[in-house]
This record gives C-alpha cells, structure tokens and sequence, in this order.
C-alpha cells in the first residue's frame, strides 16, 4: 500500500494483479467528515450516469461481468427508490472494477480509471491534483525499479565474479570457511576500489543502517560495479595478482563514474 497527498489529505493507493486501486473513501474524506463518507459513496452509485460509467468499464476489462444484472441496476438507477451499495454492486454483477476491504486499513478502493471519475464528484481541481500526484507516484516507482534492476544485474555479474573465484583462487583442499573467506576478501577488494572502504568499516561507520553497502549505492555506482565484477573476473582469469588489480579497478571505477555523472548532468541540463 502507498500514500499519496492531495489537498492535505492523505489516500492510499494499493495494487491488485497489476492494476492500481484507489481509496474512495479517503477521497470522500477530503470532502466531508468520515462518518459521512460513505453516504457520499452510495449517493454517487445511485446516479445513472455512474452506473453506466462503472457497466462499461467492466465489459471491457471484465470478461466475467454479468450484464444482465448491469441492465437490471441501470434501468433502476436515478429513481427515487434506487439504492445501491458497493457490496451489493460486487456481489450482484461480479464486478472487479470496485473493492471492498474490512479492518483496519480498510475501504472501498476502485480501479484508477473509475476513481478518477469519482473525483469529479469531490471537486474538478481535486480530480486534477489527484491524477497529478497518482502520476507522481507511479514515476516514483519505475525509478524504483530501474535501481531494482539494476541491482538485480549487479548480483548476476557477482556470480559470473564468484565463480572466476571458485575456479583460479581456491584450492581443493581448502574448508567451506576458508573458501567464503576468499569470496569475502575479493567482494571487499570491489568494495575498496568503488567506495573506498570495506564492508566492515562501512557497518562501523552507519551502525544505524540495515544491509549492506551495495544496498545504498546509487544506480550509477551499481553500473560501474557491475562493470568492475566482470573485468575482475577476467583479471583473475589472466593470474593478475590482488593488488594490482586492485589498482587497476580504482581507476576504472573513477573514470567511469565520471562518464557516468556527466551523462545524468546532461540529461538534468536538457
């Protein structure tokens, strides 16, 4: 579940197989008390315009959609004895396009598309702003998973690095601890020449920090490190000793990143 803030009031945001939904009763909030915001839920539902607008909407992403129920509602809808509940609406027409959750963190959530419609019914400039933070979100996240990504590659060129390891620096006759000694000294000699320190002194240093020091790289750190895996990888395959390589790393990493930070500042400047 996400937060999102429009107009000073905060609505949660959560997805479902892949699609975003929307609380409709933190909206409703925004526009009268919460006791009340139910009442503004079931008023908007009662209109014939929304009901339609809601039929549609599953008939073109809901293949299970009962449209004979949907008919029955529709020509009830807008009449003085017409009411119609969320629960009722679900259960009746096997709806997908509204949700209704008990407890705590609980609501009725709808579709993105369907509670940008609602918003109309709170305000045309809350609507806006709504569909501008949602936006916001949503950016918010795809660079969340751009560094997910990328660190993502970052751990498959570690495995590609671990096992130049395995088949060059470690003997047979050597202990499991032994070995993961080795695969730890040769992760810190990374961790030297693109943080300038390992990963002992990183936890010594932000005790308060959960992880490790890959954890909090930048993306741009995570590339120029998952260049280094590979090149050490083939260092250690050519019997270039830890030291050198070492050295050799150091300069890789700076001239890299250097390549790397002007790029993003070009993109920043455009």
């Amino acid at each position: 579940m996400a937060k999102i803030t429009v107009e000073n009031t905060e609505i949660s945001v959560i997805s479902l197989e892949n699609r975003d939904y929307i609380c409709l009763t933190d909206m409703a909030n925004a526009k009268e008390n919460e006791s009340r915001a139910s009442d503004i839920i079931k008023n908007w539902l009662r209109n014939r315009y929304t009901i339609e607008f809601l039929g549609t909407w599953e008939m073109i992403h809901n293949p299970d959609f009962k449209v004979v129920e949907f008919d029955h509602f529709k020509m009830q809808a807008g009449l003085p004895t017409f009411t119609l509940s969320c629960s009722e609406w679900i259960e009746k027409t096997n709806a997908v396009g509204i949700i209704v959750r008990k407890g705590k963190y609980g609501g009725t959530f709808a579709h993105k598309d369907i509670a940008f419609e609602f918003g109309t019914a709170i305000s045309v400039p809350f609507k806006l702003y709504l569909i501008e933070e949602f936006q916001r979100l949503k950016e918010e996240e795809q660079k969340q998973l751009g560094w997910s990504a990328k660190r993502e590659l970052a751990k498959i060129n570690y495995r590609i690095h671990t096992d130049a390891i395995k088949q060059n620096l470690i003997p047979p006759e050597l202990t499991t601890a032994q070995k993961n000694f080795v695969y730890a000294d040769e992760a810190d000699m990374l961790n030297v020449a693109m943080f300038g320190m390992t990963a002992r002194e990183w936890r010594e240093s932000n005790p308060e920090l959960k992880g490790n020091i890959r954890d909090y790289a930048t993306i741009n750190q995570l590339i120029c490190l998952s260049n280094m895996e590979n090149l050490n990888a083939f260092f250690i395959n050519d019997g270039i000793p830890q030291t050198e390589r070492l050295e050799k790393l150091n300069k890789i990493a700076i001239q890299q990143m250097k390549i790397l930070e002007n790029n993003v500042d070009k993109k920043l400047l455009k």
